[in-house]
């Protein structure tokens, strides 16, 4: 018979919890919640507090999944529309220079096809406006018509907050917070905005492999401003759909691993309590899958996904997405930004699924797959 998760969750924490080196979560779930952990290394290296799996951790791109998820809730609420032109919600054109009469959609943003490409700097500070950044014709794919061609592009999430913000008259971060994180009762949040106090205060410092602090290094507290600011914090001015990188949404969801645990465990059930079985079909349904020529795969990487869903792995030439190597089939996302490398990865088939993160790693690491060797190590739990 096998033992309760708790007892198993406090073994593999004793066991795994080292004091020194980069920190390290893993958690295995299945329907009903997490079912073994493994944690290493310290969240905060000045303080010497070690890591566990509550800790939050800016996720990085899993933070796309996240946002498809608040997506799929207010087109189940009427608010959004997957194929309505965005610039008709907006009140601003979205529009790909090169192809002015085609409209760029929300699934043409989810699923990495609108044409945008990814500027130098993609964060949008307090005061400015991102119609002015996406204006620039530099920033799109002049040789392909939105919905033809898949280029990963962290920008077009800002274009997605936007538009949430704009349909549903609400802040982003708050948005997310009402849509997804509160009904999954999370203590999560976007940019540190809406997490409690005690949450905060166990944040995981992200540290490059270098050793040096690269983000969230908080000494416990709430961060003075949540957004990008050049020229003060005061959101009471913020108009709705003008600037939706404020809060991060391709990559600053701050969340635990046994946060994440709680969204495989709800996909992988699929049984209507938060979003319908027909709307996490969509969200997984494979909208672009690499044929040769009609996408970028970023050395393999990509070569099947969805609405912010990643499908894996893929059996094609110069597809080299074999993240566990067993040849099963999984659906998830991704993250890596500032040292760290997470994922969260779901076996539909087994009804069960694993988060990790790790920080610390090194700006190149290749294993068999085109994902790292740290991936693959959590991925695989060794």
């Amino acid at each position: 018979m096998r033992a309760p998760a708790v007892a198993l969750v406090a073994a593999a924490t004793l066991a795994g919890c080292a004091t020194t080196g980069p920190a390290e979560v893993r958690v295995a779930f299945d329907t009903k919640g997490v079912t073994a952990a493994r944690v290493s290394g310290l969240a905060d290296r000045a303080t010497g507090r070690r890591v566990t799996a509550d800790d939050p951790v800016r996720i990085a791109s899993i933070s796309k999944l996240v946002v498809a998820l608040g997506v799929m809730r207010m087109v189940e609420a009427g608010q959004l529309d997957l194929d309505r032109d965005v610039s008709e919600v907006l009140g601003w054109s979205v529009r790909n220079p090169a192809f002015p009469d085609a409209p760029v959609t929300l699934r043409h943003l989810l699923s990495h096809q609108s044409g945008l490409i990814d500027p130098d700097e993609y964060r949008v500070p307090l005061g400015a406006s991102l119609a002015d950044v996406i204006a620039q014709p530099a920033l799109w794919d002049a040789q392909h018509r939105p919905g033809s061609h898949f280029r990963y592009s962290n920008v077009a999430f800002p274009v997605i907050a936007s538009v949430m913000e704009k349909a549903g008259g609400e802040r982003f971060d708050m948005l997310m917070q009402r849509h997804v994180l509160a009904p999954l009762k999370l203590d999560a949040c976007f940019n540190w905005s809406t997490c409690s106090d005690a949450k905060i205060a166990r944040h995981v410092v992200l540290y490059r492999a270098s050793g040096e602090v690269a983000l969230d290094d908080l000494k416990g507290e709430r961060p003075d401003c949540p957004v990008i600011a050049k020229d003060g914090c005061d959101l009471a001015g913020y108009r709705l759909g003008e600037n939706g990188a404020l809060f991060s949404p391709q990559g600053g969801l701050r969340a635990s691993m046994r946060d994440l645990a709680v969204i495989g465990a709800m996909l992988i059930r699929n049984d209507g309590s938060f979003l319908k079985p027909a709307s996490i079909a969509e969200l997984e349904r494979v909208a672009w899958r690499f044929d040769g020529g009609n996408g970028d795969t970023s050395g393999g990487f990509y070569c099947q996904y969805g609405l912010a869903v990643t499908t894996m792995p893929t059996q094609r030439q110069s597809c080299d997405d074999h993240l566990f190597g067993d040849g099963r089939t999984r659906i998830g996302h991704a993250g890596e930004a500032y040292g760290l490398r997470s994922g969260l990865w779901i076996d539909r088939a087994a009804g069960k699924g694993v988060a990790f993160f790790a920080t610390a790693t090194p700006p190149v690491s290749k294993g068999r797959s085109a994902f790292s060797v740290e991936e693959e190590r959590l991925a695989k739990g060794k």
